[in-house]
């Protein structure tokens, strides 16, 4: 009875075996590195999720705004940008301008970084967008994969006018394409498309100014001399310009970090990359916008970050003598308005972005326009003051009511 009650013990209760005791360790820390491999995921994954709710869900209005473009406003809209192009340029004229009206903490010397350009402790006091705090090694990496410091263009003009294309809806169907690429400097933003919507937007492209996830997944620029300027908003950004430039592939790695699919190629030579530097971007929110000094959160920033049509305006003021705007305006309160001119997407999609001060911005672009220190080629300013005293009322016209100009972009995707 002894031993079968020996033989009757619980498995809790029997001892274990010499090779048991090995065993134990070794499943021990596998079960530990099983553990932390599945929270690393998990931080991951949350980190990105958060990333996600915080940026715009965009999703496309199903029954698009209807346009009627009243050929009279039409006309009168072209009567003014031929005006434009036609009255003599005046060399500095935007620079001087804008010297005058604000007290720049620091002035930009380089609006692109070179291999040479002098690197200043207040291009690493903050992280993207506003500097490369701890990415000098980056930014070298990528300086030893570019050409050095070239010629801006060949043949310029001894006083440059240029006109920044926004991707706001208001440019459906006013044919002002061929007027547009009259200018002597074209500054596309983000994705904003030249194929099949050339009647409105024109065809040329002198510069196409973006980041990762706002570029075009499918180049349609046809110049050979266009130049394509990254703005850098986080350290993987770095990672994505240099897979660009050797035509490499993005790691799985840093695929996670990006907030949408970006292009996996930018079909342009070497010598055609460009790097903004971030001062014209801090510059912008400083002194321009007078944002409070950027603040990091766990992920993004606070209603702080000029966008991108706001960074191309400051960016075009140290480029050309003369500045004019094309495509910028919304008006939250026409929710059905279309936010882009190559898409149905609602104006109601920039309520959801929470990065950007779109009514600070839209207070220095009226008063920039109302000061003539820049020319809104698609309302206000010169032209709404043309059109009463002609009385032909607003530009544009719908099947509702068209959008107000505010004089702020709208060629916004997440980070414009």
């Amino acid at each position: 009875m002894r031993s079968r009650e020996r033989n009757s013990e619980s498995p809790d209760q029997k001892s274990h075996t010499p090779q048991d005791n090995m065993r134990t360790p070794k499943m021990v820390y596998c079960g530990s590195f099983r553990h932390f491999l599945i929270l690393l995921m998990v931080l991951v994954l949350g980190l990105v999720s958060l990333g996600v709710l915080h940026l715009p869900q965009f999703k496309t209005e199903p029954k698009p705004y209807s346009w009627r473009i009243d050929h009279g406003h039409r006309k009168l809209l072209h009567s003014f940008v031929r005006s434009v192009l036609m009255k003599e340029c005046r060399p500095d004229f935007v620079r001087r301008e804008m010297k005058t009206r604000f007290n720049h903490s620091n002035h930009v010397t380089d609006h692109f970084l070179w291999e040479d350009t002098p690197l200043t402790a207040s291009m690493f006091q903050y992280p993207p967008p506003f500097g490369f705090r701890d990415m000098r090694s980056k930014l070298t990496d990528i300086f030893d994969l570019l050409p050095g410091r070239t010629p801006q263009w060949h043949g310029r003009k001894p006083c440059q006018r240029c006109v920044v294309v926004g991707n706001g809806g208001v440019l459906h169907g006013l044919a002002l394409g061929p007027l547009i690429d009259q200018f002597d400097i074209v500054i596309r933003l983000n994705s904003g498309p030249v194929k099949n919507f050339s009647k409105d937007v024109g065809s040329h492209t002198t510069i196409r100014m973006s980041y990762p996830e706002g570029s075009p997944r499918t180049w349609d620029d046809v110049d050979s001399s266009l130049q394509f300027v990254v703005v850098i908003y986080k350290s993987v950004d770095f990672n994505w310009l240099k897979a660009m430039i050797t035509h490499k592939q993005v790691s799985l790695w840093d695929w996670l970090f990006f907030w949408q699919k970006v292009p996996d190629n930018i079909p342009i030579e070497t010598s055609q990359f460009r790097i903004l530097n971030p001062e014209i971007i801090r510059e912008a929110a400083l002194d321009l916008l007078h944002l409070p000094e950027p603040h990091p959160r766990l992920w993004g920033w606070d209603q702080n970050v000029p966008t991108i049509g706001i960074s191309a305006l400051n960016l075009a003021t140290y480029l050309c003598d003369e500045v004019n705007l094309a495509g910028f305006g919304y008006n939250l309160s026409q929710e059905r308005a279309p936010l882009h001119y190559y898409d149905s997407l609602p104006m109601t999609s920039m309520l959801h972005q929470p990065m950007h001060n779109v009514d600070r911005e839209g207070a220095l672009l009226r008063a920039l326009a109302k000061a003539g220190v820049i020319s809104d080629l698609t309302g206000g300013g010169p032209l709404q003051l043309l059109s009463q005293r002609r009385g032909q009322g607003s530009i544009m016209s719908c099947s509702q009511q068209a959008p107000a100009l505010l004089f702020t972009t709208c060629s916004w995707n997440c980070l414009e």
